[in-house]
């Protein structure tokens, strides 16, 4: 079933914990960076110092008063983005920032996804593959499937790019692929979709 809005929304969620003084926070964003804006802008209504990392990670650079860290959580609840405290939640949206990252940025250049989130997390890919396992219930490859097809249709409805080309940018083998993996993700063949958007885009125009 197609929703009616087809770009992808991930709630963002934000991880923190505490290192000596030191507290590191991590959001997790799409391709958009409207998650990150309202955090940096809610860090710095309290006057809090950060400086900001890669995969979304934000370094609190000062000590937050309990005062102060109640009413960033309950102001950043306004925004869907809660505080996790398990480690194991932290580590499983940092693999989840990188894994987006390397999804939407077509210059990526990988020799091994399990190699660079090795190297990116400083911990065995056994260790991450085996977390986040158990905590969301798919494996990695199976997410980085869904972010790939789920990055494909936005392309599909944009309109821009060829079914090859769409492939390509996706660093699939070939259309054929790209095609089976479309069908088996989403129940649904890319002609039966382009159909469906092309549908929807057309009773649009006739509202409008």
């Amino acid at each position: 079933m197609i929703q009616e809005k087809y770009t992808t929304v991930y709630f963002s969620r934000i991880s923190v914990k505490e290192n000596d003084d030191e507290m590191k926070f991590n959001i997790v964003y799409q391709a958009n960076l409207i998650p990150m804006a309202i955090l940096k802008e809610q860090l710095e209504k309290f006057d809090i110092n950060y400086v900001a990392c890669n995969h979304g990670e934000i370094d609190i650079l000062d000590e937050i008063s309990e005062d102060h860290y109640k009413q960033l959580e309950l102001s950043l609840g306004k925004y869907s983005i809660e505080i996790l405290y398990d480690q194991k939640s932290q580590l499983v949206q940092r693999i989840k920032n990188i894994l987006q990252e390397v999804a939407y940025d077509e210059n990526q250049q990988l020799l091994t996804l399990s190699d660079y989130l090795s190297n990116q997390l400083g911990l065995s890919y056994g260790y991450i593959s085996y977390v986040f396992t158990t905590q969301t219930f798919t494996s990695i490859e199976n997410f980085v499937i869904m972010l790939k097809i789920e990055r494909a249709k936005k392309l599909i409805i944009e309109g821009v790019q060829s079914i090859k080309e769409i492939s390509y940018t996706l660093n699939y083998s070939s259309v054929g692929h790209f095609s089976r993996q479309f069908k088996k993700t989403t129940g649904l063949t890319i002609s039966v979709f382009k159909k469906i958007v092309n549908n929807r885009k057309s009773k649009r125009t006739v509202i409008k």
